[in-house]
């Protein structure tokens, strides 16, 4: 069943604890047509008017720049992921416990990679909802974990 981020308690836009965005949401949120294009709208569109607050962190804004110049040019990942870093701010910062977490993760959990292991270590530590289109953050034992997909 699909819900929207308002009928999730802990998306209180006034006291809800931290939503933590990856880098699916903001690929998507700009993309050409496919199914996860208007849920990651939604999630947007929904921060911008200020029904909800979210972050991410700067290793996800970089990762969204890298994946944006594959197919557009620097200047339009440059421009888009500025106004992300903008709407999602203040980042959270990975610090070395993070990655530590992260990479511990990593070794137990196959279904994710580096990167998102320590995205997820990151979301643990701030108990945040993690938005996110990848399945493998299904795996990882007390995330709070959403699929983009169940948006709508």
């Amino acid at each position: 069943m699909s819900t929207t981020l308002a009928d999730i308690d802990s998306l209180d836009p006034i006291n809800s604890r931290l939503i933590l965005l990856d880098t699916t949401v903001l690929v998507y949120a700009v993309g050409d047509d496919h199914p996860l294009t208007a849920p990651a709208r939604e999630v947007v569109r929904q921060l911008q008017r200020g029904e909800i607050r979210a972050q991410t962190t700067p290793e996800v804004i970089q990762e969204f720049a890298h994946v944006r110049a594959k197919r557009r040019d620097r200047a339009d990942a440059v421009t888009i992921a500025t106004a992300y870093a903008s709407l999602l701010g203040p980042l959270l910062p990975v610090t070395s416990r993070h990655l530590a977490a992260g990479l511990k993760l990593w070794e137990e959990i196959p279904q994710l990679g580096a990167f998102d292991s320590v995205l997820a270590a990151v979301a643990l530590a701030h108990n945040a909802q993690l938005i996110s289109a990848d399945q493998g953050f299904a795996s990882v034992p007390d995330l709070r974990w959403r699929d983009l997909a169940t948006i709508s």
